[in-house]
């Protein structure tokens, strides 16, 4: 009997890609259909959502949410990588302590919308390559500009002072590099800096103290691999920042073919989800780009054995 669909809460520890999460996971349950909802670098541990099953098929709505992160970063040294990984570029002793308030000043300047540079060490393309493919040839090319959105940048600690170390707490869009924003914090300080650690604490709707460890699946399944069925987050909770519709038996036969529904006179949003009378989510439905009285569908999952 086949495992069943839904998002594996996984707490990713440092030192593994979240291929290499994606790969293990395949192992333990003996399935084929696994996938991640954003990728995390391997010395970054947290929350990272793996869709099992019918639910790989909301991947990229997942992706769409924004995310949360603790961290430090440590002033006085960048690096290649503009983290703990690389090689270091540049050092400068820093003299003299900052005060809380200081630090909080320069928080305010990174909240809103910001402008980043891509690190050389990411997946971003250009010309049709990864930047990290260009930096391990020792190559510089341009990097474009991209936008992101800090909701909120908070100094964690209770010291007045900081010198060499920021504790941060941060949330922010998806594309946000917090990798760059530590950097350019260290440089609003006027120091070379990087991020010593970073935890995602949030993705997806699910937080650190949702996740299981890798020790917990496999506890967990040891004997039988459908007894991570209870743990696994529904496809339905997975959309909740959608709205929803329940619809009739016949209406949800209707949905399963991909047929048009009438839409709520109040419905504004984007998207809407569709739910069967047992509360089962069978699609994600979207406007009707011709006719405005109509939804059609943009997704519909298929129903588990």
């Amino acid at each position: 009997m086949a495992v069943a669909s839904g998002i594996i809460p996984l707490y990713k520890p440092k030192g593994m890609t979240s291929h290499d999460c994606v790969n293990k996971i395949r192992k333990m349950l003996h399935i084929k259909k696994v996938g991640h909802t954003g990728t995390l670098d391997p010395n970054v541990d947290g929350v990272l959502p793996i869709c099992i099953n019918r639910a790989t098929k909301i991947v990229p709505y997942l992706l769409e949410g924004s995310k949360a992160y603790t961290g430090i970063i440590s002033l006085g040294t960048s690096t290649t990588t503009e983290d703990m990984d690389g090689d270091i570029v540049t050092c400068q002793s820093v003299q003299e302590p900052f005060s809380k308030e200081e630090v909080e000043s320069v928080f305010r300047r990174f909240t809103g919308t910001i402008r980043q540079v891509p690190p050389m060490y990411s997946a971003v393309k250009v010309n049709g390559r990864r930047l990290y493919e260009y930096a391990r040839e020792g190559i510089d090319v341009e990097r474009p500009k991209r936008d992101a959105f800090i909701y909120a940048l908070e100094l964690l600690g209770t010291s007045s002072e900081y010198q060499t170390e920021i504790p941060f707490r941060v949330h922010c869009s998806k594309g946000t590099y917090v990798r760059t924003l530590g950097v350019d914090i260290g440089q609003s300080l006027g120091y070379p800096a990087h991020l010593q650690t970073l935890t995602r604490t949030h993705a997806a709707n699910i937080s650190l103290q949702q996740c299981l460890t890798f020790e917990d699946i496999n506890e967990l399944v040891d004997d039988n691999p459908r007894a991570i069925d209870k743990e696994l987050i529904s496809i339905g909770d997975g959309l909740s920042m959608y709205p929803s519709m329940t619809v009739t038996d016949e209406m949800a036969a209707k949905v399963r073919n991909g047929g048009l529904l009438k839409k709520p006179e109040d419905f504004q949003k984007e998207r809407i989800t569709i739910y069967n009378r047992d509360g089962l989510c069978l699609a994600i439905y979207h406007h009707h780009p011709k006719y405005q009285h109509l939804l059609k569908p943009e997704r519909v999952f298929a129903i588990d054995e």
